[in-house]
C-alpha cells in the first residue's frame, strides 16, 4: 500500500523556478508589446 502523504514535504523548488521564469517571460513579453505600440502610435500619428 502507498505511504501516507504528509502534507508540505513535496520539494517544490523546481516548480518554483520555472514559475518564476515564466512570469519573468511574460512580464518582458507584456512591455515590448506595450511599447511597441507606443511607438507604433507615434510614428503614425
Amino acid at each position: 500500500m502507498a505511504e501516507d502523504h504528509k502534507h508540505g514535504s513535496m520539494d517544490i523548488k523546481d516548480h518554483e523556478k520555472t514559475f518564476d521564469g515564466f512570469i519573468h517571460f511574460m512580464a518582458w513579453g507584456a512591455a515590448i508589446s506595450i511599447g511597441t505600440l507606443i511607438f507604433i502610435a507615434l510614428v503614425n500619428a
